[in-house]
């Protein structure tokens, strides 16, 4: 498969990173950072603790609360893409600070969450400074603002299981779909399988490299920029061979601004979020009509 769908690679201490970046959002909605101040070695460890967590009952212990959204959602209520009919093959915990977080891992991962979090709100600066000003002005406030007073931006730790083999007719990893947020930072997994698909709708492997850090545009910022930054499509393939047995770990960190912050037309990221989470709801209740195999 060709691997080139023009997601640049920058390294985020070069001179031009901040042009470099914010050029590969515009044109394709993703960009790829290597040589960033998050350090692998705490990546590393939460996959390692992680992965021992979710093989375990003690996950069972934090179910996911419907109203806050925190906690462990197993793979019987995992998401439905929209327009698909199947659930993902995924697991996984949403961590909040305020929010359910088990006793059995450290706290590597809200350390974590923190650090990608501060690297989020440079991006949204680099973003902010390097956007035309016919677009800049759609902006309700400057993009690093917007996140003052936030509480929904969201880690979640999640496992793509090993296939059995005996999955339902047409279940992936994660469906095609868009992320709901402002950006999404998102270091490479412990096994490949990322994809975005470019506008002729043929899929391309994002570069990954251990060690990198994929930024994605989300729904919000596609919104609030009328359309300048894409909120690109994009799915993790079920993986073939050797890599069929093994867990897929993975450690999204979704932005969100706070609820009050107008994206367009009116409408705010709180009510924008409902909007999505609903489509959502509707999706999942499409999923537990049983699926014939062909």
């Amino acid at each position: 498969m060709d691997t080139d769908v023009n997601v640049e690679v920058v390294d985020y201490q070069a001179a031009d990173a901040p042009q470099r970046f914010t050029r590969s959002l515009h044109e394709t909605g993703f960009a790829v950072l290597v040589n960033h101040p998050l350090s692998q070695q705490l990546i590393q460890g939460i996959y390692d603790e992680w992965l021992a967590f979710f093989e375990t009952d003690e996950k069972h212990r934090y179910p996911f609360s419907g109203d806050h959204q925190d906690g462990y959602f197993g793979a019987d209520v995992s998401e439905t893409a929209k327009g698909n009919s199947v659930r993902d093959l995924k697991e996984f915990f949403h961590v909040y600070p305020w929010g359910q977080y088990p006793t059995a891992v450290s706290d590597a991962a809200l350390r974590y969450a923190k650090e990608a979090q501060a690297i989020a709100q440079t991006l949204l600066g680099w973003v902010q400074a390097n956007t035309p000003p016919d677009v800049a002005s759609r902006f309700s406030r400057p993009l690093e603002e917007m996140m003052e007073g936030s509480t929904r931006t969201l880690l979640r730790v999640l496992r793509y299981p090993p296939l059995s083999g005996n999955e339902p007719a047409g279940a992936v990893r994660a469906a095609s779909h868009e992320d709901i947020n402002l950006l999404t930072v998102l270091p490479a997994a412990n096994e490949p399988g990322l994809q975005v698909r470019d506008v002729a709708g043929d899929w391309h492997d994002v570069p990954c490299d251990f060690g990198s850090l994929v930024i994605n545009c989300g729904d919000m910022l596609a919104l609030a920029s009328g359309g300048y930054y894409p909120s690109t499509s994009h799915q993790v393939k079920n993986p073939v061979g050797e890599s069929a047995t093994r867990s897929r770990l993975s450690l999204p960190l979704f932005l969100h601004p706070a609820d009050d912050v107008v994206l367009a037309d009116g409408r705010t990221a709180f009510s924008f979020l409902q909007e999505r989470l609903a489509e959502l709801r509707s999706q999942d209740l499409k999923s537990t009509v049983p699926t014939s195999a062909n």
